[in-house]
């Protein structure tokens, strides 16, 4: 199974890289994880951010194969445990489909982004900076599955 962060921005700060990519390389091969950034909209005094927002959904939607499962991050999404979140990974993986989970930009996801999603997930009721949630998804995938392996890496 295949899992992609698909996220609106690039360009991000080093240590949101590095942070992503320590986590991404963990996992074994047959549960890759990968990112893909999306375009930002340009964003100035008086840009359309309804229109912003529609493009960004555009090419998000666009570069997720067809079949995947889409998971979005939402303030509202249901807030998961590290074990609900190794139960979930595990359905994930047992339903054989590749997930695509979406992460919006400064005004969050396109309407059709949420209308085309199966679960929608929220790390924090908290609005926490885009670049920071691209290391905590990583890890908090990761940690998900060194739960379901017995892997050391998760201690309680």
């Amino acid at each position: 199974m295949k899992l992609t962060l698909y996220a609106v921005g690039s360009k991000m700060p080093n240590w949101v890289t590095q942070g992503f990519e320590e986590y991404s390389r963990r996992f074994p091969r047959d549960l890759s994880f990968h990112l893909v950034e999306i375009p930002a909209g340009k964003r100035g005094k008086n840009a359309d951010i309804a229109r912003i927002l529609e493009k960004e959904g555009e090419l998000m939607l666009n570069a997720i194969p067809k079949g995947n499962r889409i998971v979005t991050l939402e303030v509202e999404g249901q807030p998961w445990t590290t074990s609900k979140l190794a139960s979930q990974l595990e359905r994930w993986q047992l339903d054989s489909r590749d997930v695509a989970l979406l992460v919006g930009g400064p005004e969050g996801l396109a309407p059709a982004c949420i209308k085309a999603s199966e679960q929608k997930w929220s790390l924090s009721p908290l609005t926490l900076p885009h670049p920071m949630v691209r290391v905590l998804i990583a890890e908090s995938l990761y940690r998900a599955w060194s739960v379901n392996t017995n892997h050391p890496y998760h201690r309680e």
